[in-house]
Formats: C-alpha cells, structure tokens, sequence
C-alpha cells in the first residue's frame, strides 16, 4: 500500500449570527431527529454516507459500541430525507464548555449535487446553536466546531466555508491509502 497525503482543516463559529443558512432546496426534502438510538441505523448512515470517501473509522465497531455513542447525552442525529428516502445526515456531538461538534456530516451519493447538503448543514448547525433548548442540564452553546479533510467530498470544505465557518487549524499527514470501501463489504465504490 501506498502513503498519500491528507490534509485537514478544523473551523468553527462561535455565535450563533456566523451561520450563513443555504437556501432549501426544491422538492420534497425534510429533516427530521432520529429520537430512537438505533445503532443499525446509524450504522447503516455512516457506510453509505461514507463509503466513497473512505471513512472506515467506525466500520469496525460492535453493536454495543454504537449504542454507547447512541446514548451519549446530547448527541443527536438529524437525518435529511428526500420524498422519503434518507439523503444523509449531521451528527452533533456535545463537549464540554458549551461546545458541540459537527461529528459527521454527509450525502449519500446518489443526493450530491442536490442543494441538500447546504439545507442540511444549516440545519444541524441551527439545531448544533439552541441545542441547550432539548437538553435542559446543558449550558448554552458557545462554540460549534467540525473537521474535514482532502479524503471528504470536493465541495466539503467550500460548503462549510459558505455556511459562515472560518478555518482555525490545517494539519497536514501521511496516512496509508485505504480503498473505498463502498456502502457495505463488497459494494463497489461509486
């Protein structure tokens, strides 16, 4: 296997007024909490979501490995679906301090280039700001923050960019290339 170089670029708001809503796109698209912790779905997200770009981070982990993020207090999932079909989601990962992190955001393929992804990531981010509001022993939030990389989508970063976050850290590494895994083992990357 060969090394390729990655580079990663961390950026935040940190008030409620940077975020730059998207426009919603046409069509029947909604967004809508997966109150019920279901480590099958949100499994089910993650591959499909991420299996072009090559995230592989939680393909591994067990059922009960999922239902411990799943249960963690605060941590939501907001799933976009279009004309009933999920399109993708946002997770939002509480921290300390009043600071949630965008921990996974993405399309399925077959919904890029929809105008979903900018809808969608205005939404999390909204729900990412008044979180405080569904979770009562939680402090306001006071910063929101994600991370993406060279391996994520080519219009990952701009659309962050374009929903008001700024760039506070770029890191760059050698990691060993790692085939696209597709949506499940044995799916062909599209």
């Amino acid at each position: 296997m060969s090394n390729v170089t990655v580079t990663t670029w961390s950026l935040e708001q940190t008030t409620p007024t940077d975020l730059l809503p998207a426009i919603a796109p046409a069509g029947d698209v909604r967004i809508v909490r997966a109150e019920v912790p279901s480590p099958e779905f949100s499994r089910f997200l993650y591959a499909s979501v991420g299996g072009d770009i090559r995230w592989t981070d939680r393909l591994g982990w067990s059922y009960e490995r999922w239902q411990e993020l799943l249960a963690k207090s605060g941590v939501e999932t907001w799933v976009a679906y279009d004309r009933g079909t999920p399109a993708g989601y946002v997770e939002l990962d509480p921290q300390d301090d009043g600071v949630v992190e965008i921990a996974y955001f993405g399309l399925i393929p077959a919904f890029r280039g929809r105008r979903i992804g900018g809808h969608l990531l205005s939404y999390g981010v909204a729900r990412a700001w008044d979180l405080a509001e569904r979770l009562p022993e939680r402090a306001g939030t006071k910063r929101v923050w994600l991370h993406t990389c060279s391996k994520d989508g080519e219009h990952a970063r701009d659309n962050y960019l374009r929903r008001g976050f700024r760039l506070f850290d770029t890191e760059v590494t050698q990691e060993t290339e790692v085939a696209a895994p597709g949506p499940w083992p044995g799916a062909r990357a599209v």
